[in-house]
């Protein structure tokens, strides 16, 4: 019983100390969003129709069902989330990869924005659905990970920006906040397990369902 107001107590800890960071980065990723709605409206129409034509056929499998294999899908989707969280750690340790952190957050929040807004763009309603079965429930998972990464990657980075300038004896030393930053990592990773067992296993069955409905 003791575990629980620890734990609460340490995120609220944490969420106080980088809370400007995570409203940045919580800005940014939107930002991302928006930016990627508004990439679909400057597409030509030969652009949207070729996107289309690529859109269509892949329903057409998803209602013949002849979409990859779970399992095949799990391994593309966990590795794939995997090693862009990796790259963000990476890049948190070392002194000028902040930005670059920051950038793949803003780059996947537009690439979610640019999805969703095509796919509503070119379909409506139908679209929206779509979005909602495909993008939105692995993603409920995923973005939270991805902003507590971003955020602890660039804490990191700015630390040892930090450290150039501070005495040693003056700041928390550098180790122990690396071991931290590993043991979430490991969190982070049974994280985007589950992401990818939902985008593998729930969402291609939903997304059929919504095509059946709609198409």
């Amino acid at each position: 019983m003791k575990l629980k107001p620890f734990l609460e107590r340490q995120v609220y800890l944490h969420v106080a100390e980088f809370r400007s960071l995570y409203i940045f980065s919580t800005v940014l990723f939107f930002t991302g969003i928006i930016f990627g709605a508004i990439v679909v409206n400057s597409l030509s129409l030969s652009q949207k129709e070729d996107l289309f034509v690529y859109l269509q056929q892949f329903f057409g499998q998803v209602g013949q069902g002849q979409l990859t294999s779970g399992s095949d899908l799990f391994w593309q989707s966990f590795s794939y989330y995997a090693k862009y969280m990796a790259l963000m750690f990476i890049l948190g340790l070392s002194v000028i990869g902040s930005p670059v952190i920051l950038l793949l957050l803003f780059l996947k929040g537009l690439a979610i924005g640019f999805t969703v807004g095509f796919l509503v763009n070119q379909m409506g309603v139908p679209g929206f659905s779509l979005s909602l079965v495909s993008v939105l429930p692995q993603n409920l998972l995923i973005v939270p990970i991805l902003l507590i990464v971003s955020v602890l990657s660039v804490a990191f980075s700015l630390r040892l920006i930090r450290q150039q300038f501070i005495k040693v004896g003056q700041m928390e030393p550098i180790f122990p906040v690396f071991i931290r930053i590993c043991l979430f990592m490991v969190v982070a990773l049974m994280v985007v397990a589950l992401a990818a067992i939902i985008e593998a296993f729930i969402s291609p069955v939903l997304l059929e369902l919504v095509v059946d409905w709609h198409m």
